[in-house]
């Protein structure tokens, strides 16, 4: 960790300025690992991709818009959208094997929808402990905006699987609205974006997104709870200026250009952000920290997808870290392709997949 020395009076006091920057040796395309997750029938697609390592052996995989169908000469038919679903891999880098939820009338259904009948539910972090997983479930509406964008969120809730071990179908998902949340005009206050649990506590980071003109305004916060009472929001605390603070409301910005989904996760003994560059960009970019509430260091590229280069109608998002895919010498990470165009989705079956590139960085930093 740097220090450097500012003056008080005729005091000098210590600045904690953080770990460096990570730095990239090598960054590759990974299409070994694309394979286990593409199929022609059924599952054809989806974003979101979070991991939760539920055992040595078994990872959930949280979805969130899902395509399924056929695909057929390149290009999806016969197909619906259902708006989040699960896969499960039960062999480390083994073949995922997906949900399939279905409605009484026999239709493809989302794997896990609000109870109060209110829009759906994007799936963002999760967190394994025994056989209990805790789901941070992002309500959304649509709006009125016809384009891809035409969604809000109206609401967090905190989701309690305490039949995890078993099969996604057979799920039952206590769902408890978050009351620690802000959606106002001016400013959007959530938790889940991404988790981490450092022994005892688990910590959870949030996005406070600033409404304005332009593009959104999003920085990461961070809060801390014990792992066994995360569903006691007594029990939360919020970092406030370097203390740990009960009010949800003051939690201090910790670092900018965030996006709505990320993932923080252990790297040697420092820990790793990682995210797409403000949401919708080329760019997947990580931060380090000593701690795994900051200081984090200025952000450095990690990876710079190619697909936007390619079309102008493309976007990548909804990178993030996978440790059960990863290694000690070797950081596996995901991101999606989409289009603007929705059309475009179900004419190139290509989009609409996690695609995964390797990445190793110089550890002696």
């Amino acid at each position: 960790m740097k220090r450097s020395w500012t003056v008080v009076g005729v005091v000098l006091i210590p600045l904690i300025l953080g770990a460096e920057p990570p730095v990239v040796k090598t960054a590759v395309p990974a299409p070994d690992l694309d394979e286990l997750f593409e199929r022609n029938d059924g599952w054809i697609g989806a974003d979101g991709a979070y991991s939760v390592a539920f055992s040595p052996t078994r990872t959930l995989w949280l979805f969130s818009d899902t395509w399924v169908g056929k695909i057929k000469d390149g290009r999806r038919t016969d197909a619906t959208v259902v708006n989040n679903s699960i896969g499960v891999q039960e062999v480390a880098r083994g073949r995922v094997a997906y949900s399939n939820a279905r409605g009484s009338d026999g239709k493809p259904r989302a794997t896990i929808v609000p109870t109060d009948g209110r829009g759906w539910f994007w799936l963002q972090a999760g967190v394994a402990d025994g056989n209990r997983l805790s789901l941070f479930l992002n309500q959304v509406e649509k709006t009125d905006d016809k384009s891809v964008f035409g969604f809000h969120s109206i609401g967090l809730w905190l989701g309690t699987v305490a039949n995890a071990d078993q099969s996604p179908e057979s799920w039952r998902v206590e769902q408890v609205k978050m009351p620690n949340v802000m959606f106002t005009k001016d400013r959007t206050l959530v938790w889940g974006a991404a988790a981490l649990r450092v022994g005892d506590d688990l910590y959870v980071y949030g996005i406070d997104e600033q409404h304005g003109s332009g593009r959104p305004k999003r920085q990461m916060v961070a809060a801390r709870v014990p792992a066994a009472s995360i569903s006691d929001f007594s029990t939360w605390r919020y970092l406030h200026n370097g203390e740990w603070s009960a009010d949800f409301h003051a939690a201090t910005p910790l670092a900018s250009d965030f996006a709505s989904e990320f993932s923080v996760t252990t790297f040697g003994k420092r820990y790793l952000a990682v995210y797409t560059e403000r949401g919708l960009s080329s760019r997947i970019m990580g931060r380090l920290a000593d701690h795994p509430f900051g200081p984090w260091s200025a952000s450095a590229v990690l990876y710079e997808c190619p697909e936007m280069g390619h079309d102008k109608n493309l976007f990548c998002y909804a990178a993030k870290a996978h440790p059960a895919l990863s290694s000690e010498k070797e950081l596996v990470i995901s991101y999606v392709v989409n289009s603007f165009d929705f059309w475009q989705v179900a004419r190139d079956a290509k989009l609409y997949w996690p695609r995964f590139v390797r990445v190793t960085l110089d550890v002696s930093k």
